[in-house]
């Protein structure tokens, strides 16, 4: 068995993180004697995430363009010539015989490095509207992953591969014991709950419409496990923490995904990678997106699971009464919400975008 030596990059969020992950777990268990180094930007949380998947990484001074005028802008083209010369030794040091891209803007100079390089290339785009890293890379790449039909409007028609977005390993090993696995959460399992969902960090907006409305939607019979976010999570509980009890649960984070999806409902933000777990577990989900994320491309995957009955969509501006009327409707469309999501499930994402990087690899050796 060959060993080959992987080189990946993908940070910024979770949404990058992950999948970047998930790709280099697929690819040592096809391939275990192969190396990886990780690339990402020396700020992020890449940094602490990969080590802790077990992985070296290097990092990049390197940030994203600001839509004002700042002085991290004025600093870009310097951190870009830097990421780059230093891509440029990695790769000379390294001799990947394949480079990665999950997106981020750590991703941009290496992929761009290597494709000059002529160097087997991989970009995999989460979103239905794609980042403007890999719109500049698409030219230059061997192979495009998406998740979402119709991104010819944005790529190469002929490097477009449909995969879907690669998902922990957790998501598809939902606890089969759903009144067991509620119970882990000190939540009484003969209610039906609601799982809330605002990223590791949190969502202000999220937050404020469960606090808001806290005790409209315990009236409804329902518990709710409520993920707050590390930001939040101290200001929560200083407000809330004494009301928790068998319906209620406030938690900064949730490791144990495979027992917090066992959930009926859940209330999240419309992240790409969030969204393929939503759809692989086949949850009845109300979808928040965030408009401050880069090219409101929340919105679009929101819009694109909605048009198709997949999901609800709440927009932040709405009101009190309309986010309780709308989880007045997620309880009722529950079994149909459930049964349209499950059309977007690609759980095999990550193994289809390891054999497209393998068969890349064996065609560029000839």
């Amino acid at each position: 068995m060959p060993k080959y030596k992987f080189m990946i990059s993908g940070g910024g969020t979770g949404g990058h993180i992950f999948p970047a992950i998930a790709i280099a777990d697929t690819l040592k268990e096809m391939h275990p004697n192969s190396e990886f180094l990780f690339v990402g930007a020396s700020d992020r949380m890449e940094m602490e995430r990969v080590p802790q998947a077990g992985y070296k990484i290097e990092g990049l001074w390197i940030s994203g363009i600001q839509r004002k005028l700042t002085a991290s802008n004025l600093m870009f083209p310097f951190k870009l010539f830097s990421s780059i010369t230093k891509c440029k030794r990695l790769i000379r040091k390294f001799k990947p015989d394949a480079v990665i891209g999950t997106g981020g803007f750590a991703s941009g100079p290496l992929l761009y490095v290597a494709a000059n390089k002529k160097i087997t290339t991989l970009i995999q785009e989460q979103n239905s509207l794609p980042g403007i890293t890999n719109k500049i890379l698409a030219p230059k790449v061997n192979s495009i992953c998406v998740a979402y039909d119709k991104m010819e409007r944005f790529f190469p028609k002929d490097k477009i591969l449909l995969t879907g977005n690669p998902i922990r390993g957790t998501v598809k090993n939902i606890n089969s014991d759903r009144n067991a696995a509620i119970s882990k959460f000190n939540l009484n399992p003969t209610r039906p709950t609601l799982l809330v969902l605002g990223g590791s960090l949190g969502a202000r907006r999220i937050n404020e419409l469960i606090g808001n409305n806290l005790d409209a939607l315990l009236a409804k019979g329902i518990n709710i496990l409520w993920q707050t976010g590390k930001l939040y999570s101290e200001k929560l509980q200083e407000q809330f923490g004494a009301r928790q009890n068998d319906q209620l649960q406030i938690m900064p984070f949730i490791k144990n995904m495979e027992d917090a999806y066992t959930a009926d409902i859940i209330i999240s933000r419309a992240g790409a990678g969030t969204i393929s777990e939503l759809a692989v577990a086949e949850k009845a989900t109300m979808l928040i997106p965030s408009p401050n994320v880069a090219e409101d491309h929340q919105t679009k995957n929101a819009n694109a699971l909605a048009e198709k009955g997949a999901a609800l969509l709440f927009r932040e501006s709405g009101t009190n009464d309309e986010f309780l009327n709308e989880v007045d409707k997620l309880i009722a469309q529950k079994s149909q919400l459930e049964i349209n999501i499950k059309q977007f499930a690609l759980p095999d994402a990550a193994k289809h975008i390891a054999e497209e990087v393998l068969k890349l690899v064996e065609k560029n050796a000839r």
